[in-house]
């Protein structure tokens, strides 16, 4: 059989029309629209028009320029198509319907696309897109005014406030080209507020206000917190009330969850070496650095008092971490305690929030946060808010871990340990929701993390230690499990 094209077009040629011709009679090909065939006899029409979109537009429609709405979108949306062209109509192919849009062909401000067929440059489409239309179209040309401000606001997130100007310049020199002084006028005005040189009042988008009231947030990870939310909102979990009621006890506790949350993050000690550094106040000489860093845990989440502190409102939230870090980490002048990160910092290939987007990301965040009533859900989304946003140059996973646990001392629960066996889940499922979304894992996780730490109670070190040692609480490889 020959080898075809999946798509062959109509042809003026006599010899190569007798072809086609020839191929249909024999099944190799089928028409599927005016002029166009395929030689795919198994896939449905409308699959193989929109897998071969450009192709066919670029065949169709020479000169033609994806415009409007279709130029930022790259595709077809829903089926729908826009083009600026010579004439003006509606083409209905199977699956896909082409909006040609008169214009005047002027391809400055585009750039090629594909064959025959051009792509407004960014400029250009900013400016398509500040067209005024009805809203009596079945599906619109231009992008609504929210996506457009939020579009904006990425470009000063990712690029810079310079690249945003280089845009609002170079639509300025095309819009008299394209007769679109209006719709510049429009752009300025978006522009200018966004870089809150103009009133924000004209801004309609959340992710654009924030950013012209000097609060502006990652609309990724504010998304991602959304979806932990609804996750969380409406199960029901198992409470375990706290059973290191003596502050003997309490502090045997805080203990072990300084030394297992310095632990996870690469601060090892033998536990001897930990409890001499706790029970004298005295650092190592030789250790200086990482002594204090136990310390400054113990010191937060064996003050019971501290840990019963829960934030009141977002700025409360800000100073909250702002507070315990630097306790955390007195001794680091080096990564600046109790100070914001103005650097970004990132673990393997995850990159964490922009330094510039900390605050109102916390912020942000804080809105699902303050709607969550049990122990147990409001501790789930405090550590991964903090985890996630990754405020600090160092120290996050700690002052993550401190903020959750504040969260159930403040309800009289149990707190809870990450002990290094379980390290490798914890992380996993962390990861797992950052990179998909997923929180069921991360959540059941916790639970498992609750559950064996509700079973730790005791007002002497070693005999909890030797407890934990049963459990395999102190083991790394992965061939252990948590037992209890």
């Amino acid at each position: 059989m020959t080898n075809l094209h999946e798509i062959v077009f109509a042809s003026s040629d006599k010899s190569e029309s007798k072809r086609i011709a020839q191929r249909i009679r024999t099944g190799e090909l089928k028409k599927i629209a005016p002029k166009i065939y395929t030689s795919n006899l198994s896939d449905a029409t409308e699959k193989i028009i929109l897998r071969n979109w450009f192709f066919i537009l670029s065949h169709l429609y020479a000169g033609a320029i994806l415009s409007h709405r279709s130029a930022f979108e790259g595709q077809p949306a829903d089926g729908h198509i826009f083009l600026t062209y010579s004439s003006a109509r509606n083409v209905q192919l199977p699956g896909l319907t082409v909006h040609l849009l008169k214009g005047t062909n002027n391809t400055t401000g585009t750039v090629l696309f594909f064959g025959h067929l051009y792509r407004s440059s960014e400029p250009r489409a900013y400016l398509e897109n500040m067209e005024q239309i009805r809203n009596t179209a079945d599906f619109p040309k231009t992008l609504p005014r929210e996506v457009l401000e939020s579009k904006l606001e990425a470009v000063i997130r990712t690029r810079g406030e310079n690249e945003l100007n280089n845009i609002r310049d170079e639509a300025r020199t095309l819009a008299p080209t394209l007769k679109q002084e209006k719709e510049f006028e429009r752009l300025n005005k978006l522009i200018s507020a966004l870089l809150s040189t103009q009133s924000a009042k004209i801004l309609n988008s959340e992710v654009a206000k924030a950013r012209a009231y000097g609060e502006p947030f990652d609309p990724e990870r504010i998304t991602l917190f959304n979806r932990l939310y609804n996750y969380l909102a409406d199960k029901e979990f198992k409470n375990y009330q706290e059973q290191n009621k003596t502050d003997k006890s309490y502090h045997c506790f805080a203990f072990f969850e300084s030394y297992f949350s310095n632990f996870i993050e690469g601060t090892e000690f033998a536990l001897n070496e930990a409890k001499e550094i706790i029970l004298t106040d005295t650092p190592m000489p030789a250790r200086d650095e990482d002594s204090h860093d136990i310390l400054g845990t113990y010191r937060l989440v064996s003050n019971r008092n501290e840990m019963s502190t829960l934030p009141q409102s977002a700025e409360h939230l800000l100073e909250l971490l702002r507070a315990r870090h630097k306790i955390l980490l007195q001794a680091r002048a080096s990564k600046k305690p109790g100070q914001f990160k103005d650097i970004n910092n990132l673990a393997d290939d995850t990159e964490f929030v922009d330094w510039q987007l900390v605050s109102g990301t916390l912020k942000k965040g804080y809105q699902w946060y303050s709607l969550l009533q049990s122990p147990f859900v409001r501790a789930c989304y405090m550590m991964f808010l903090i985890s996630e946003v990754h405020p600090f140059i160092d120290g996050n996973g700690r002052v993550a871990r401190i903020m959750m646990n504040a969260e159930l001392t403040a309800a009289g629960m149990s707190k809870i340990i990450i002990p290094t066996v379980y390290r490798t889940d914890y992380l996993g499922a962390i990861r797992k929701l950052t990179r998909k979304g997923e929180a069921e894992t991360y959540v059941r996780m916790l639970g498992r993390a609750y559950e064996f730490s509700a079973t730790i109670h005791g007002e002497d070190i070693d005999e909890v230690a030797s407890y934990l040692r049963k459990c395999n609480a102190f083991e790394s490889g992965e061939d252990y499990i948590l037992k209890f």
